[in-house]
């Protein structure tokens, strides 16, 4: 069962503004204190609780704010948790809108700890919520395994007019709507092998004010971030095609299919270029932006994750992902 666990906060809670974007591992690394806490099962009208084992989540409000924050435990042998904030950074270099995570620890607990993204009079509306509306029957409560999410049905429902942009967000030359915006969400799960974008990681903002597309969130199952560090250093040095580097980013899939009858998910590149064909304009403008990073800025992300963290090859597996995914969206 997903739970998520209430606490009150004593605490002084260091936040990154979300103006500068700029790492400071002894600022972002925080420590929780917890003063008080009652578990309640999360299940919302309609859907069943979520299985997701071992995984731990907070909602807090810390002291003297107005905004609530959630912790997200990290699963035990993964790195769950920079993975989580590396991608939070390359968002931001590529401009993408989206949660932003820092790393912070709870109970001697590692994870990542970000700030609820939906106004308090708003609520947010997952993928299944839309497209169990779109097609009657919808296996809304199946995460994964679902040929019915595809990019044909999630464009029916992004391409409305009446979406707006992420709340907070301004858009630059070549993104036109809410549905461009999600373009540039696939092309962020093919540059870092998420492969976690199913129908409960994207959805809508609805409040008073009008409805949003809702930032780009959860990205913990990239960049490697579930290997061992044994597998990372033989696919980083072998000389088997069959186990290289190459052949490990080629195989990530989506949690999008091309069609309802197919029995495999595509591939995270070719979610995007299946959304490429669909908003050209789009997909050109995000292409732009991810040729304009440079190696140093994205090296720089990883030089500011502790070290008791992420381990050495554990950065030069990710780094290395990055430049390979980087290569075949620029030369498709």
């Amino acid at each position: 069962m997903l739970y998520i666990l209430n606490y009150e906060i004593n605490e002084t809670f260091q936040h990154q503004d979300s103006e500068r974007h700029k790492m400071q591992a002894g600022e972002r690394l925080c420590q929780l204190f917890i003063i008080a806490s009652q578990a309640v099962k999360v299940c919302r009208p309609g859907v069943a609780p979520l299985a997701v084992p071992d995984t731990t989540i907070v909602e807090f409000r810390p002291s003297e704010s107005s905004i609530m924050y959630l912790f997200k435990e990290a699963r035990w042998g993964t790195g769950e948790d920079w993975s989580e904030k590396v991608a939070c950074e390359l968002c931001h270099l590529l401009g993408l809108p989206h949660v932003h995570y820092d790393l912070a620890i709870w109970k001697h607990r590692r994870g990542v700890v970000c700030p609820m993204f939906v106004p308090g009079d708003g609520q947010l509306v997952h993928g299944n919520e839309l497209l169990v509306h779109l097609l009657p029957g919808y296996p809304q409560q199946q995460l994964f395994g679902v040929s019915e999410h595809t990019l044909e049905h999630v464009f029916a429902i992004l391409q409305d007019v009446e979406i707006q942009m992420p709340i907070g967000w301004t858009p630059f030359t070549g993104i036109d709507a809410a549905v461009d915006v999600f373009v540039g969400y696939l092309i962020q799960d093919a540059w870092i092998g998420n492969t976690d974008r199913h129908h409960e990681n994207w959805g809508l903002v609805v409040h008073p004010q009008g409805t949003h597309l809702a930032p780009s969130y959860d990205h913990a199952s990239s960049l490697g971030a579930h290997e061992t560090d044994a597998n990372r250093y033989d696919r980083l040095t072998t000389r088997d095609t069959g186990r290289s580097m190459q052949r490990y980013v080629e195989r990530a899939t989506s949690a999008f299919y091309a069609s309802p009858a197919d029995t495999r998910p595509m591939s995270t590149l070719s979610a995007f270029e299946e959304a490429g064909r669909r908003r050209p304009r789009a997909a050109q403008a995000w292409i732009a932006r991810l040729e304009c990073l440079s190696a140093q800025d994205i090296k720089a992300i990883f030089a500011n994750i502790p070290s008791d963290r992420i381990s050495a090859v554990a950065k030069d597996f990710a780094i290395r992902m990055l430049a390979l995914n980087s290569q075949r969206l620029l030369t498709r």
